[in-house]
């Protein structure tokens, strides 16, 4: 009977865990497409505002720049309140805030309503590696990482399948509206599904005081090396998120349908590299390889694929060019899977969303940057050439960065 019993909880909490990956996976693929309405409605948007490249290149860095501010606390209040109510609370407000996009009267109404969309969706990524890192074991945390980053690039690939079509017949605040509302749908069945998740034994849950001590985050050289890879990649997913449905629309003269199949291609491919990234590292540690040799050997080869990219630029065909960035976004969700794994392994389980969040700081101050630098480039006529070249060499310079501050990756939640 107590066999009986031990089996049925350990097959109960196989399903929850299922299950919460399941949530993460479709709460980030929700996140993604609320981020892809504004980029894919660009000439609509425009035609009502009277809006430019300059207009919107500093209204998406004025965006990455809400999200870092965001960032100072977001980790702070995931690792007090735990991932349950901080991330529920979270997709609440910023499918608020995709819905109030519609009923804006000015720029000023627009922007804010952006603003606070971007900042809540700050919440997302610390919060499903504090949920790996908490809940999973690490057997089966690097692919469950894996799968939930394939999600913002599913997301990617659905926005323009289904808002450009929607809003050419409905509008384009009767966009914002419904992908709003999704976010209602996904909450209730977030307070549903996870209120039996229980962390791993020996894992604080939430509000310990090492959750809670930034100063030992910062002083940690792990941080840094996260927070350095996280700057040098996540300025490209950033620049590609925004500005790859206009790169289609500008070098190849695409219309707004026409742009829809290879932004679709681009980000399935992405999605395939999330997934791969997530296999690799396991694949590795079977073999043999060190949790240390095995993370940096997935970065390595992942920041290999990348370096075509510039080729893209000269492609004959849209279709081409697709298919040479959709590699380049392959190898960097690849990478990045392997960033969240690193932090999910080696840092404390009890500060991981503090660290992720610091990363996540970097990485949209660098965003930031290189929406600025889009616009004054494609404004001075320099067109999209010096993104891509910099592009390419950006993972293996993230990868140097992290083997010189962590010569040794040593997992600290098994």
């Amino acid at each position: 009977m107590d066999g009986q019993a031990s089996n049925a909880a350990e097959a109960a909490t196989v399903r929850t865990r299922r299950l919460l990956i399941g949530l993460l996976f479709a709460g980030t693929i929700i996140n993604y497409v609320d981020r892809q309405v504004l980029s894919l409605l660009k000439p609509s948007i425009e035609a009502a505002y009277g809006w430019g490249d300059a207009e919107f290149a500093h209204f998406a860095s004025m965006s990455q720049l809400a999200a870092a501010l965001a960032l100072i606390g977001v980790g702070w209040l995931i690792d007090r309140f735990g991932v349950r109510v901080a991330y529920g609370a979270a997709v609440a407000i910023w499918s608020l805030a995709g819905i109030a996009h519609a009923f804006a009267a000015n720029v000023t109404q627009f922007l804010a309503a952006r603003v606070v969309l971007v900042a809540a969706e700050a919440v997302n990524t610390p919060a499903a590696v504090k949920s790996a890192a908490q809940f999973l074991p690490i057997k089966q945390r690097s692919m469950a990482v894996g799968i939930v980053n394939t999600a913002p690039n599913l997301g990617n690939i659905l926005a323009p399948l289904t808002v450009i079509p929607f809003a050419a017949v409905f509008g384009w605040q009767a966009a914002f509206i419904v992908t709003g509302a999704l976010g209602f749908v996904w909450l209730a069945a977030w307070i549903v599904g996870t209120r039996r998740l229980q962390p791993l034994p020996g894992v604080a849950r939430h509000g310990t005081g090492q959750g809670l001590a930034v100063g030992d985050a910062l002083s940690d050289r792990r941080t840094w090396a996260i927070a350095g890879a996280k700057a040098l990649t996540d300025m490209f997913w950033w620049f590609f998120t925004f500005w790859l449905p206009d790169l289609f629309h500008k070098v190849f003269q695409l219309s707004q349908s026409q742009l829809v199949g290879p932004t679709a291609l681009a980000f399935t491919l992405a999605a395939v590299g999330a997934l791969c990234g997530g296999a690799l590292f396991p694949r590795l540690l079977a073999r043999g390889q060190s949790v240390n040799g095995a993370r940096k050997t997935a970065m390595l080869l992942f920041a290999l694929v990348i370096l075509p990219i510039p080729l893209a630029l000269t492609a004959a065909s849209p279709w081409t060019a697709a298919a040479i960035i959709g590699m380049a976004l392959f190898a960097h969700q690849g990478f990045s899977t392997n960033i969240f794994g690193f932090a999910a392994d080696a840092i404390p389980a009890a500060r991981v969303a503090t660290v992720m969040s610091i990363g996540a700081i970097a990485g949209n101050l660098a965003g930031f940057g290189i929406q600025e630098a889009t616009g004054r480039l494609l404004t001075g006529g320099y067109g999209y050439a010096p993104l891509f070249y910099a592009a390419a060499g950006a993972y293996l310079l993230a990868l140097l960065w992290i083997h010189l501050l962590v010569p040794r990756i040593v997992a600290e939640n098994e």
